[in-house]
C-alpha cells in the first residue's frame, strides 16, 4: 500500500495551494488549478478518470488544514452515488460540471441521525410527466444550504431509490443548522410534495447507498488521518517550545510516553485508512469490511489524538478559541459523520455472522 510519484506530487500540490488560500476561498484554485472535483469522474464526463488512491491524497490534506470546502459532500458522494446508479443521461448532464468545481453537489440522505438505508422514510410517489413527489425531512445534509444539485434517496413502492431535485423548487426547504464544528457546514432539508426525476433503476437506492457509504468512510477516514497527524505535529512542538521547572515538556518522560502513544494510534489509523481506498480501487470484495474497519479505527485514533492535544498544550489548551479545540470539534462531528464506531463494528459482526456485542 504504497503511493506513487504521481500521488505524492498530487499531495504536494494540494498541500502547496492550501497554504496559500484559507477557507472556503481554497476551493476555486482546488477545482481549478487541481481538478479535485472531477479526480474521481471518468473522462468521458469530463474529469480526471483517477481513484479512490488520489481521492486519498486529496482528503488527507484536506484534513490537516481543516478546510472547509465540499470535497466530500460533492466530488465523493454525489460523484460517487451518480456512477453508482448507471444513469448514464444523469452523468452526462451533471458530472461535468460538478467535475469543473462549477456547480457544487449534495446527497440528502441521513435521517434521524443513521446512514442505513434501512432507516429511510422519506416517500416519493408518481407525480405528472414521469416525474415524482417527495416527502420527508433530510438531516446532515452535508453543504446543502448552498448547493447547486441536490440528490434525495427516498422510499419507492419498489424500495428505496435516488432522485434528483430542483434546489429552487417548490415544496423545497433548505435550512443551515449550527454545528459544533463550524468548519463542517451542514443543512436540514424538508421536502414537502418536491417534484423528482428518477436516478437510476427505481428500488436500487439501496445498493447505490450502500456502495456510496463505503466510499464515503474510506474518504473520510483518510481525512481523520491527515487531521490526527497535524494534531501530533503540532503538539510535538509545542512540547519542545514550552519550558516547565527548566525543561522543555518534551524532554519528560510521561510526556515522550503520551507523544509516542498518539504516533502508534496515527500510523495505525493510516494503515486502516490506506487499506480501504486500495480495497476500492481494486474494487475488492473485502471494500465494506474494509471501509467499516477505517471509520471505527480512524475515528477513535482522531479522538484520542485531539484530546492529547489539548492534554498536553495545558492551560493554553482548553480556551475555546485554541486551535486544538477546531480539530478537537472536527473529531467528535466527524466521528458520527456516516456512522458512529459501533454502528460500524455491528456491521462488521454481522458480517462475520457474529452477534454484536
Amino acid at each position: 500500500m504504497r503511493l506513487t510519484e504521481e500521488q505524492q506530487e498530487l499531495r504536494s500540490a494540494v498541500r502547496s495551494l492550501l497554504a496559500r488560500y484559507e477557507g472556503a476561498a481554497a476551493w476555486r484554485p482546488l477545482t481549478g488549478q487541481i481538478g479535485i472535483a472531477g479526480l474521481a469522474v471518468p473522462e468521458e464526463y469530463g474529469g480526471a478518470g483517477c481513484g479512490a488512491a488520489e481521492v486519498h491524497v486529496v482528503m488527507e490534506e484536506l484534513g490537516r488544514e481543516l478546510s472547509p470546502v465540499p470535497c466530500l459532500g460533492s466530488a465523493v458522494l454525489v460523484v460517487q452515488a451518480l456512477l453508482a446508479s448507471g444513469d448514464a443521461a444523469a452523468c452526462t448532464g451533471l458530472l461535468p460540471r460538478l467535475a469543473e468545481g462549477h456547480a457544487v453537489g449534495t446527497l440528502a440522505w441521513a435521517e434521524r441521525g443513521s446512514w442505513d438505508p434501512a432507516a429511510i422514510r422519506a416517500v416519493a410517489g408518481p407525480g405528472d410527466g414521469g416525474t415524482w413527489r417527495i416527502t420527508g425531512t433530510k438531516e446532515h445534509v452535508l453543504d446543502g444550504a448552498e448547493a447547486d444539485v441536490l440528490l434525495v434517496a427516498a422510499r419507492t413502492a419498489a424500495g428505496v431509490s435516488l432522485f434528483e431535485v430542483a434546489v429552487d423548487g417548490a415544496g423545497v426547504r433548505r435550512e443551515a443548522v449550527v454545528t459544533m464544528d463550524l468548519t463542517r457546514p451542514q443543512a436540514r432539508v424538508v421536502l414537502d410534495g418536491a417534484e423528482g426525476r428518477l436516478i437510476g433503476t427505481d428500488g436500487e437506492g439501496d445498493r447505490v447507498l450502500r456502495h456510496v457509504l463505503d466510499l464515503a468512510c474510506a474518504a473520510l477516514a483518510a481525512e481523520q488521518v491527515g487531521a490526527a497527524e497535524r494534531c501530533l505535529e503540532l503538539t510535538v512542538a509545542y512540547a519542545k517550545d514550552r519550558v516547565q521547572f527548566g525543561r522543555p515538556i518534551g524532554s519528560f518522560q510521561a510526556v515522550k510516553h503520551r507523544l509516542a502513544d498518539a504516533y502508534v494510534l496515527v500510523e495505525s489509523a493510516r494503515s486502516a485508512a490506506l487499506g480501504a481506498a486500495f480495497a476500492a480501487v481494486e474494487g475488492s470484495s473485502e471494500l465494506s469490511r474494509s471501509a467499516a474497519v477505517a471509520k471505527s479505527a480512524c475515528s477513535e485514533a482522531f479522538s484520542a489524538v485531539a484530546g492529547e492535544m489539548i492534554q498536553l498544550h495545558g492551560g493554553i489548551g482548553i480556551t475555546w478559541e485554541h486551535t486544538a479545540h477546531r480539530y478537537f470539534k472536527r473529531a467528535h462531528g466527524s466521528g458520527r459523520l456516516f456512522g458512529t464506531p459501533s454502528w460500524h463494528r455491528d456491521r462488521l459482526a454481522a458480517g462475520l455472522g457474529l452477534t454484536p456485542a
